[in-house]
């Protein structure tokens, strides 16, 4: 019986990368950024299935939308504030999840009512990774399937400066499953949401 092929054999540079980025331990992420919310992990939301990023009407803050298993929920990326809640939202016809809708999105609550939100997660979708000033966004899983979150800015890289200097890993998700991680629009926030938390980093005053 013929024996399936192997695959290509690693170059002396990729296990060289891989213990790279295992031996990085989780710093805090470099000024201006600041954490929002107390708790190590962010905030609790259990049954996490993806996120989106809105603007406030009035504030002009970043607002987060978060679709779960247990309804919709809406956080001040500035405050950390959950300033709106639906348990049971009603998205229209066939559109009860974020993959059954136009452009994987969900309706929005609160001061966004009315609206629709682009939504990244567990069925797909994307967050910006680029800000407009140079900060960059990486996810990696040196260690499948644990996922790492790498924040760098112009004139840094995970894959040649050294840690804790152009380079930081921020969050690792290894106790969850790792659902979306990037910037807001307006690049003045930094999210991660796991299936269980959800993370938020701002460069904005309270």
């Amino acid at each position: 019986m013929e024996q399936p092929g192997r695959g290509p054999a690693l170059s002396t540079y990729q296990p060289a990368l891989r213990d790279r980025l295992l031996a990085a331990p989780v710093v805090p992420a470099p000024e201006p950024w600041r954490p929002v919310f107390a708790y190590e992990y962010g905030v609790p939301v259990g049954g996490l299935l993806g996120i989106g990023f809105a603007a406030h009407p009035d504030s002009g803050h970043d607002l987060v939308l978060v679709d779960s298993t247990s309804g919709h929920g809406l956080f001040d990326a500035v405050t950390g504030e959950k300033i709106a809640r639906d348990r049971d939202p009603d998205p229209g016809p066939d559109d009860d999840t974020p993959d059954a809708s136009d452009g994987l999105s969900c309706p929005g609550l609160g001061p966004i009512a009315g609206s629709r939100v682009r939504v990244a997660g567990l069925f797909g979708g994307s967050l910006p990774a680029v800000t407009g000033d140079g900060w960059v966004l990486e996810v990696v899983a040196p260690a499948w399937p644990n996922h790492r979150v790498l924040l760098s800015r112009e004139g840094g890289s995970p894959y040649a400066g050294s840690h804790g200097e152009g380079w930081w890993h921020i969050f690792h998700a290894s106790y969850s499953e790792f659902r979306a991680a990037g910037f807001s629009p307006s690049g003045q926030t930094l999210a991660v949401a796991t299936s269980s938390d959800l993370s938020l980093w701002t460069r904005r005053p309270v």
